[in-house]
């Protein structure tokens, strides 16, 4: 999943990212700047932006009403020093998802943001459940037929996103905006690289066809 950080205070924002990237494996972007913030926002697939309201050069406000009136649907995550009622109540009615004040403590926005990220992809539960594939988004463990197995960072990250997506055709291009911030590396075949990980060890015997791929269009997790 992929996640904005929009915040002015530059030691804070990075503090952020590397916690999501740690504790949620979450790739992620920053930006310090409110004008430099909605650019991003407006033209880069999110699933989910962490939002400062007090930013220079446009207000936190600004940039989330700027999107809702856009069309973008995208959760946003309000982390402010404004603590009022007026504040959280202008913040909702503006189009936030949720509403965190600082300071906070860093395990609580974490489980906020994983919450908004299943729910933007209607996961009520931190288990994501297809047939007998089971992943848990929380501690991050993957079991098929009752086997726990065993992957890298990325590995994961991919069958995640297809487990949010499953039984929906899901693009490589897609899989690469959702999955890589703007530093990775960009070779051509990594998606590639990771589906027939991903095969080889949730299926060693090959007997399940659990993601197919679809010719022209994508990858598919299969649920069955």
């Amino acid at each position: 999943m992929r996640v904005l950080i929009i915040e002015d205070e530059a030691r804070l924002a990075r503090n952020i990212a590397q916690v999501l990237k740690e504790s949620a494996n979450f790739a992620v972007d920053v930006c310090t700047e409110g004008v430099d913030g909605l650019h991003l926002a407006k033209t880069n697939p999110y699933d989910l932006i962490v939002l400062d309201l007090t930013l220079p050069g446009m207000d936190g406000l600004d940039i989330l009403g700027k999107l809702r009136s856009a069309g973008k649907t995208v959760a946003v995550l309000i982390l402010t020093a404004r603590d009022t009622s007026s504040d959280i109540i202008t913040g909702f009615n503006t189009g936030g998802d949720d509403y965190l004040t600082k300071p906070f403590d860093m395990g609580e926005l974490v489980a906020r943001c994983k919450a908004l990220v299943r729910r933007a992809y209607g996961q009520t539960h931190p288990e994501i459940k297809v047939g007998k594939l089971t992943i848990d988004t929380v501690a991050r463990r993957v079991k098929f037929n009752n086997r726990e197995i065993r992957f890298t960072a990325m590995e994961y990250r991919t069958l995640e996103y297809l487990g949010m997506r499953a039984g929906q055709i899901v693009s490589k291009t897609e899989l690469l905006e959702h999955l890589y911030d703007f530093n990775w590396e960009r070779f051509s075949n990594v998606m590639e690289v990771y589906i027939s990980a991903l095969r080889r060890k949730l299926d060693p015997d090959r007997k399940y066809d659990l993601i197919e791929t679809v010719r022209g269009q994508g990858y598919l997790l299969k649920e069955k």
